[in-house]
């Protein structure tokens, strides 16, 4: 990661950063990129994260509880108490995900999003921020067109606003909107409208495909495919996620979103295939439906040139080793 970010810490060194969602999938890999490169780099950064139970993560992460440089505000996105003192960036991660709220409570989550980014453009406001990334999705696309290989920022589509189920989706493109709305000279807002990822700390029983697969594969298999494994979907390492996340908040133009994921896509079924070889054992995989040849493959897949262009921000690790590389510290290697 520290590779791929020369020239991008020089303007975080001495800061502040406020940081929701920090202790979630993306927050654990911001937390401990940071606290690499304030050792290596020697940064002086200090970093306050919002989470909703400080002391389960010092219980699930000690190591990163115990820097000095980081200090855990308890609170709720939505109405969280401002801590004091001037930061002069904010990762906005924080967003419920949950297919389970999705089909129970589709407003809850809806209401969280928008709710938590409005409350965090107050904090931004009123505590001398400057550069503020919010982590969006590339849900706010809606579903995309199967003759279109790779959806690009530029494309007008969006989620279905009268299904429930895009409540996700809808949540975050009022996000980006709000921070677009609360642009001004003092604070520059950026977008990172992230696809699908895998690496250490990906949720193994959660509603990620490429979690569950691993999840089986560490138990000795079958790989289970739910469905009839023709979607497509591509899979950005997390050393990589991070690099991205942290040039975005750096370096990305203001008011502007940017795709973060990989370009290379695989079908789910094929996904199964290669965990099952990257665990190197005899794991079996079995997939329960049978592929429609009358349906086009559904796709879930970003153009990532406009990242690439302006940023230089590359697939440094293919998805076969980022599999490998996630099943080695799954195993505790």
């Amino acid at each position: 990661m520290l590779d791929h970010t020369v020239g991008v810490w020089d303007g975080f060194r001495g800061e502040r950063i406020f940081m929701t969602g920090g202790t979630g999938f993306f927050g654990r890999w911001l937390l401990e990129s940071l606290a690499w490169a304030n050792r290596r780099l020697r940064l002086g950064v200090r970093a306050s994260v919002l989470t909703r139970n400080p002391e389960a993560f010092r219980a699930s992460a000690p190591h990163l509880a115990a820097i000095p440089e980081f200090t855990f505000v308890a609170g709720d996105v939505r109405d969280f108490v401002f801590p004091e003192g001037d930061f002069s960036h904010i990762l906005h991660a924080a967003a419920e995900s949950s297919t389970a709220q999705l089909r129970t409570n589709p407003q809850a989550m809806f209401e969280t999003i928008v709710d938590g980014t409005r409350r965090v453009l107050e904090f931004a406001a009123t505590h001398g921020t400057r550069r503020l990334l919010l982590t969006s999705s590339g849900a706010v696309y809606g579903r995309q067109p199967a003759e279109l290989s790779h959806v690009e920022e530029t494309y007008a589509g969006g989620p279905d606003p009268l299904d429930p189920s895009s409540a996700y989706g809808e949540g975050k493109r009022a996000a980006e909107l709000l921070c677009r709305l609360a642009a001004g000279r003092s604070l520059a807002p950026v977008v990172a409208r992230c696809f699908a990822f895998v690496g250490p700390h990906l949720p193994l029983d959660a509603h990620f495909a490429a979690g569950n697969f691993l999840r089986d594969a560490l138990r000795g298999g079958p790989i289970e495919v739910r469905g009839d494994g023709t979607p497509r979907r591509s899979y950005l390492y997390t050393a990589d996620l991070a690099a991205w996340l942290w040039t975005l908040l750096a370096k990305g133009a203001p008011c502007r979103a940017y795709n973060v994921g990989s370009e290379s896509d695989i079908a789910i079924g094929d996904l199964a295939l290669a965990v099952a070889s990257a665990s190197g054992m005899d794991v079996a995989v079995r997939v329960a439906g049978a592929p429609d040849p009358e349906r086009a493959s559904e796709r879930y897949v970003p153009s990532t040139r406009r990242a690439r262009d302006e940023l230089g921000l590359l697939q440094w690790i293919p998805m076969e080793d980022a599999l490998v590389r996630t099943l080695r510290y799954l195993r505790g290697g």
